[in-house]
């Protein structure tokens, strides 16, 4: 931790800058961008809403607002879209039962939601497992991918509501995701990535199939994605990238294997993907930021204990203090 507090200053966390940058993000609808990126509006939202909570600046946007955002992107089916107007898929749907889990508001989805409240989000993620297989399509056109199934047991159990899915069969679509490499793909037979990976140990964790894992095959695989710069890859043979600080950091993290790759190379390489006097991190250094690159760089950080962060849960991608508050667990 010493080596780390006396890094310069240009590679330190530039938490006020950031901070502003996400503030300003819904500030800019007179620019072309804002409006090429209405549908990734709910998930930025809760992409920036976590990346402030990890900053320890939870009240940074203002709740009821986020709230009233957030219902207003629902269905009469109970699923979410990614803005008004915007069709309902499970992606959006589990951003907006996180963002309300985030602000402490599933009274409101109970209060003022479309149907049954949280019942019928639970109807609308349920309905789109198919139970012969066990795998969950994104939407009503029949998209199948692990990261779907994964998303249904999130927002599921933070609903309170696994129960409306069949798990037995989720978790044996799982399995046969699995490759020899002791990884996972989108569907049988797809090549191992580092983020079907963490979807499939995440859901998995939330399963409780943490058994059916080949940890140190797979811990093994994972900690091969840091390259020589410090940063991590999504697979073999390709780019560094800051997003993948979660999808590898997240998934050595429920393995106990986070110790696997060399944490100082990866703070020195996350700090410098940031701009420190606009905010935001990117891809790699010198490029664009975003919400989708802030917040992940940041849960790598998380993970990693880098001073000021605050801690993440690697199943959920929420922090710890909020999944220790709806499940009820007490350190």
């Amino acid at each position: 931790m010493s080596g780390i507090q006396k890094l310069p200053d240009e590679i330190q966390l530039a938490t006020a800058a950031h901070v502003k940058y996400i503030q300003s993000l819904d500030t800019k609808k007179d620019e072309y961008d804002y409006w090429l990126t209405e549908h990734l509006r709910l998930n930025g939202l809760y992409w920036g809403l976590v990346a402030l909570h990890l900053l320890r600046t939870p009240d940074a946007l203002p709740r009821d607002e986020t709230i009233d955002f957030v219902l207003s992107c629902q269905h009469e089916n109970g699923g979410f879209g990614a803005a008004p107007g915007h069709d309902a898929h499970m992606l959006y749907t589990v951003s907006a039962v996180q963002i309300l889990v985030l602000v402490d508001a599933l009274d409101e989805l109970e209060k003022r939601g479309k149907g049954n409240g949280k019942a019928q989000v639970g109807e609308f993620i349920a309905g789109l497992q198919n139970r012969e297989t066990g795998a969950v399509a994104g939407d009503e056109w029949g998209e199948e991918d692990t990261r779907f199934l994964y998303g249904a047991l999130n927002a599921l159990s933070l609903l309170g509501l696994l129960h409306m899915l069949d798990v037995d069969k989720a978790v044996g679509y799982i399995a046969a995701c699995a490759n020899s490499d002791g990884g996972y793909g989108v569907n049988p037979g797809a090549e191992t990535h580092s983020g079907q990976i963490f979807t499939c140990l995440a859901a998995l964790s939330i399963a409780g199939r943490k058994d059916l894992i080949e940890v140190d095959k797979l811990a093994g695989w994972l900690s091969e994605r840091q390259v020589p710069c410090g940063g991590l890859n999504g697979r073999p043979e390709k780019q560094e990238d800051v997003c993948y600080n979660w999808w590898v950091l997240s998934s050595l993290e429920i393995l106990g294997r986070a110790h696997w790759i060399d944490r100082e190379k990866l703070i020195k390489f996350t700090l410098s993907c940031q701009d420190t006097e606009q905010g935001g991190l990117s891809d790699r250094p010198g490029n664009m930021v975003d919400v989708w690159h802030t917040m992940f760089g940041l849960t790598g950080l998380s993970i990693l204990k880098y001073p000021g962060v605050e801690a993440i849960d690697p199943v959920y991608c929420l922090p710890k203090y909020t999944t220790d508050r709806v499940f009820g667990r007490t350190n």
